[in-house]
C-alpha cells in the first residue's frame, strides 16, 4: 500500500502574538522560545537551507497583526505561515467580536494565496475561571477559524480541545502563557498536522495525575499572580498600553534558521 509522502517545506513564516513570540519558554539567556522556534528547527533539521522568520509581537491584537505582520509576511513568499490572532481582543472587557472576525477573515485572504500552506488555530485554553468567563468568546473565534480555514484550504490545529493543553501544570506562573512542555506540544501538534511523522503520538495525553497543591500554596500562588501579573495587565488596559508597545518583531527577516534543536 503506498503512504502519501512527507511534504517538503523550505520556508516558515509566523503571524502572532505572545503565543508565537514564545513565552513563557524562557532560554538562559533571557529570551523566549516557543513552539514555532522549535518547529523551525525541526523543519531545518531534514531541509537544507530552511528560511525562518518569525513576526509575532507580544501583545498584539488582530487590528495590529493585520496593519503589522500580515502586509510583511504575505511578500516573503514563504511555503507555509501560520497565523494565530484575536485571542487578545476577546481578553478585553470590551471587544467588538464582529471586528475581529472582519479583520481575521482580511487576514487570511491576504494570506492565504501568498504561500503553500496557511495554518491557523484554536489556541489553547487554561482550565480555571478565566476561560470560563471569555469562553464564549473565544469559541466564536475558532468558529470563524474553522470557517476561513474550509473556505481557504487552510490547516487548522486544534489546540483547544486537546485535553492536554488545559493542564493548569503546562501554564507559566502569569496564567496566560504556556511553559517549555506546553510549546514542546504545540510544535508538535503543528509539525503532524504538516503531515509529518509524529515524534510524539501521545501530545494529547494529559499528564499523570499528581496530588492538588494544599490550600495554603494555592492562595501564596494567587497573590503571586495578582500583585506581578493581574495588576500590571488591569494598568495596561486603562492606560492603553501594551506589552509588546516598541517592541521589534523576533525574527523580521526569512533568513537560514539556525537556532536550539527541537
Amino acid at each position: 500500500m503506498q503512504t502519501n509522502p512527507t511534504p517538503l517545506y523550505t520556508s516558515l513564516v509566523a503571524v502572532g502574538d505572545s503565543f508565537t513570540e514564545g513565552m513563557s519558554d524562557r532560554m538562559s539567556d533571557g529570551s523566549y522560545r516557543g513552539w514555532a522556534d522549535l518547529l523551525a528547527a525541526r523543519m531545518a533539521a531534514r531541509t537544507p537551507d530552511f528560511r525562518y522568520a518569525n513576526l509575532a509581537v507580544r501583545g498584539k491584537l488582530i487590528g495590529q497583526i493585520v496593519d503589522e505582520q500580515v502586509p510583511v509576511a504575505a511578500s516573503m513568499g514563504a511555503d507555509v505561515i501560520t497565523l494565530v490572532g484575536g485571542l487578545n481582543d476577546t481578553l478585553r472587557p470590551k471587544c467588538d467580536m464582529g471586528l475581529v472576525r472582519g479583520l481575521l477573515t482580511e487576514a487570511v485572504e491576504r494570506l492565504a494565496p501568498s504561500c503553500k500552506q496557511l495554518v491557523l488555530m484554536r489556541s489553547p485554553g487554561r482550565q480555571g475561571p478565566v476561560l470560563d468567563r471569555f469562553r464564549p468568546r473565544m469559541e466564536e473565534l475558532f468558529e470563524c477559524v474553522d470557517g476561513l480555514a474550509a473556505k481557504h484550504g487552510a490547516l487548522v490545529v486544534d489546540l483547544y480541545g486537546a485535553p492536554s493543553l488545559g493542564d493548569p501544570r503546562l501554564w507559566d506562573v502569569d496564567r496566560l502563557h504556556l511553559t517549555a512542555e506546553g510549546h514542546r506540544r504545540v510544535a508538535e501538534a503543528v509539525w503532524q498536522r504538516l503531515g509529518h511523522p509524529a515524534e510524539d503520538a501521545e501530545w494529547q495525553t494529559p499528564m499523570p495525575a499528581t496530588a492538588p497543591p494544599g490550600w495554603i500554596d494555592r492562595r501564596v500562588a494567587d497573590v503571586r499572580f495578582t500583585r506581578e501579573y493581574l495588576l500590571p495587565w488591569i494598568g495596561r488596559r486603562l492606560t492603553g498600553r501594551s506589552s509588546g508597545d516598541g517592541l521589534p518583531p523576533k525574527r523580521p527577516d526569512l533568513l537560514p534558521y539556525e537556532g536550539p534543536a527541537a
